[in-house]
């Protein structure tokens, strides 16, 4: 079978020699490079310098079982995004639930069926792809977003924010406690779009405000210096507005209508309009997507 790439590594993690060679064979057939571990942590120090694209963890294995080393797989941030299947002849609900928890993206049964393997595989390394894909893009537009699971625990964020968190003396220790623990609060309930939460840090403090909900168990997350000027005084500074206008262009690059804007001024839409007609003018464009475009420059988001 050759239906993957050469570039996708593999890191298998059984203790059995048996299993190791069975799935070595199912994956060099398909192309595969593959990596192998005996244990969790010789697994995790693998996974540190070599990152595979996605593991294959037995669950019952002596020392560190794969429900753990999964677990430190996830509180590290540069493994976090790596998938993670589960192998096991475990069959019980509650074993399923606890490698999910645990942070698996899915369960096989032992004996491993081979096609059943890849095609389960295929699925998880698209997705991964995808979602590194989408990350690095953000990457690369000097925002401030982070992604976080509904505890708090970081997944990924983008190089300036952790640029932001070294200057406000966030270390992952303090992030890894006081701060997960904030964001946890922020989270827990209903949220709203830009609800946020002021975050005290060891220096000054930072608000987080909620984006989206990307995935089942995956929120992304605005940070904003609140050292930095205002949104509203930013645009307002860029472009020569009022107060007022640059009320509306805020929420105009946030892709709010002019019904939307209106409630939230409290103002007509007729209002919301005139204010636009004026916008328009003082940025040299003629419509709404062009003003929010160079809106979000400003904003940097």
């Amino acid at each position: 079978m050759t239906t993957s790439n050469k570039s996708d590594v593999v890191l298998v993690v059984d203790d059995s020699a048996e299993s190791l060679s069975m799935i070595n064979d199912i994956l060099d057939d398909a192309g595969m490079t593959v990596l192998v571990a005996l244990e969790g942590q010789q697994a995790l120090n693998i996974a540190n310098s070599l990152h595979p694209d996605i593991i294959l963890m037995d669950a019952l294995m002596p020392n560190m079982d794969g429900f753990e080393t999964c677990k430190q797989l996830r509180a590290t941030s540069e493994l976090s995004h790596i998938p993670v299947i589960f192998m096991t002849g475990l069959s019980d609900t509650e074993s399923i639930v606890k490698g999910l928890e645990a942070g698996g993206v899915d369960y096989i049964q032992k004996p491993v069926k081979g096609d059943e393997l890849l095609a389960r595989m295929r699925v998880h390394l698209n997705n991964a792809r995808q979602a590194q894909s989408a990350r690095a893009a953000l990457d690369t537009t000097g925002q401030l977003l982070l992604a976080v699971e509904n505890n708090g625990h970081l997944i990924w964020a983008t190089p300036q924010s952790h640029e932001l968190f070294a200057q406000k003396g966030i270390d992952e220790s303090w992030f890894n406690t006081q701060l997960q623990q904030q964001l946890k609060s922020l989270l827990s309930g209903d949220i709203k779009i830009d609800q946020g939460i002021a975050i005290e840090t060891p220096l000054t403090p930072v608000e987080v405000r909620f984006i989206s909900q990307t995935a089942e168990n995956e929120y992304l997350l605005r940070v904003i210096d609140l050292d930095r000027p205002s949104e509203v005084e930013l645009l307002k500074s860029a472009f020569s507005m009022t107060d007022r206008e640059s009320d509306v262009l805020l929420w105009l690059s946030r892709g709010k209508s002019n019904s939307e804007i209106g409630l939230i001024l409290e103002v007509s839409p007729r209002t919301v309009n005139k204010h636009l007609e004026q916008i328009f003018r003082k940025l040299h464009v003629e419509n709404r997507t062009s003003a929010a475009v160079m809106a979000l420059k400003v904003l940097e988001y």
